[in-house]
Formats: C-alpha cells, structure tokens, sequence
C-alpha cells in the first residue's frame, strides 16, 4: 500500500518544489528541503505517482504518471509563491527538466542534481550499461519480471550513512529509503522519458544549476554535460568531489544546500512576480 510522505516547509514567497529518484522517496529529499527553508524558502517536498508502496505499486504506473503528478505538484505550488523553482535528483532531475520545458511560464529556475539520462556510473553492472535497450526488450515482452538489485556503495560515500540506508531499504520499508531495486519495466519507462526530455533540453530557457558528483557510482558525468550542452538558459555547474550519487544527503550536501539557495536567490531578484502566481 502506498504511503503519502510528502513534506512542506514554509517559508517565503520563493518556493523550491523538490522531486526524488525512480523508486526512491521524499525522504532523500528532505535534508536538503529543511536546509532551504533555514534559508527562507518555502519548500515541498513531493510525491512521485506510484512511489512509497511495493513493486506492483510502481509497475502501476509509467513515466507519464510521474510527469503528470509533478505538473498537479507544481500547478499546485506555484499559486502559493511569487517565484517558484523546481529541483530533483537522479530521474527527479530529468523530471524538473521536462516540466521546465513544457511549463516556461511557471519555472524560474532549475536544479538539476545528479542526472541521470543512463545508468553509466562506475558501479553500475554491466549488462545494465545496456539499459538504454529495454524500452525495446519491454514491448517485446521480454524482462517483466527483471529487477536491477540496488548495490554497494547505495549511491553514498558516506559509509555510517551507506549502512543506515541499506538498513531501511533491506528492512521492506519503501517509505524510508526506497524500493531495494529497479524494476526492469520501470527502468524502460525511465529511459523512453530520458529521450524525449533530451530532445526537449533546447526549450529550457530558465538557469539552470548542475550538480554532479565527479566520482558518481550511478551516472557518469556525462549527463551533466549532456544537460550544460543541450539547454538554451544559462548555466552554473557545481561539481563535487567527496560525495556519490546521493547529493542531497551525502557528505557534501552542505555545499550544495548553499550553493542552490544562493543560485535561487539570484534568480529571483532579478524577476518580477509571475502574473498567475501573484493572482
């Protein structure tokens, strides 16, 4: 059964909306909420459409209905602010990108943390390099019930941290820490949402800021550069070298707390209130 976990802190009249990862959880996400807000943002933590259950929860459910319950996340939000931004890690990143592609009007600005076009990372098994292929296998029928097993080092470098993780995911609590691993149907739905948003990275026209971990386990760098090249806005990178995949809660989520409050900032003071967001 799915549980809602979705968190919000108020705060100003900036809004951060803030999206996890394919089958993770709001949770990854609240670290780096509660530091916004200590900055003064108001901040929502949101729920991904079929998320924070079981597997035959998120099986339920396709890319579409990840981007559909951002969009009501963000039409939601964005009544309530003068200035809203949307920031997400891993697939959350490739979410914020489409929405600021399809919703100029509502985005001001971009935090792309993590993003994850291919699973290409150093630990990253190598068949499931081969990843970008299932949207084929999957309307063949072929890998219905495949799992991509979640592994050391669980996306963190932080070891206490890594243990603690690795804890909750084993223990069968979704809502903590996720899913144990990527159900292969998912990760089809994940890649044919990854070549459209790719496609749309042109329509990007809010600043964006990239952070990536230099050493990530998950995604190479590479999808970092692929988003600095493809979008049309202007872009500010971020790169962190003690930290893994797990930006917003591994060692060096103080820099990136910061750095995106600070970039936030400065974005906002530079625009004027949203006519529908003042409305």
């Amino acid at each position: 059964m799915i549980q809602n976990v979705e968190f919000r802190f108020e705060g100003g009249r900036c809004g951060v909306l803030l999206i996890h990862g394919l089958t993770g959880t709001p949770m990854e996400m609240r670290l780096l909420g509660k530091g916004l807000n200590r900055a003064g943002f108001s901040v929502y933590g949101m729920q991904l459409a079929g998320h924070c259950g079981d597997v035959p929860d998120l099986l339920a459910t396709g890319w579409k209905d990840w981007y559909t319950s951002v969009e009501a996340a963000a039409d939601t939000f964005r009544r309530e602010v003068d200035h809203l931004f949307v920031a997400g890690l891993s697939m959350g990143a490739i979410l914020a990108l489409k929405l600021a592609a399809e919703r100029p009007e509502w985005v001001r600005g971009v935090g792309v943390y993590g993003a994850t076009f291919r699973y290409d990372g150093w630990a990253i098994p190598w068949y499931a390099k081969f990843a970008f292929m299932l949207p084929w296998l999957q309307r063949a029928g072929i890998g219905k019930n495949w799992m991509l097993h979640e592994s050391e080092p669980y996306g963190l470098r932080d070891e206490r941290l890594r243990a603690q993780i690795s804890a909750l995911m084993q223990s069968g609590d979704s809502t903590a820490a996720g899913l144990p691993g990527n159900p292969w149907p998912s990760l089809a739905e994940m890649y044919d949402m990854a070549a459209i948003v790719r496609r749309e990275l042109p329509r990007v026209t809010a600043p964006c800021l990239i952070a990536h971990a230099t050493e990530d386990d998950i995604a190479s760098l590479e999808n970092a550069h692929l988003v600095a090249r493809g979008v049309s806005g202007p872009v500010e990178t971020l790169l962190l070298e003690n930290s893994y995949h797990m930006i917003t809660i591994d060692q060096e989520r103080r820099i990136l707390i910061d750095r995106s409050a600070d970039f936030f900032s400065k974005v906002a003071a530079s625009c004027t209130p949203s006519a529908l967001a003042a409305a």
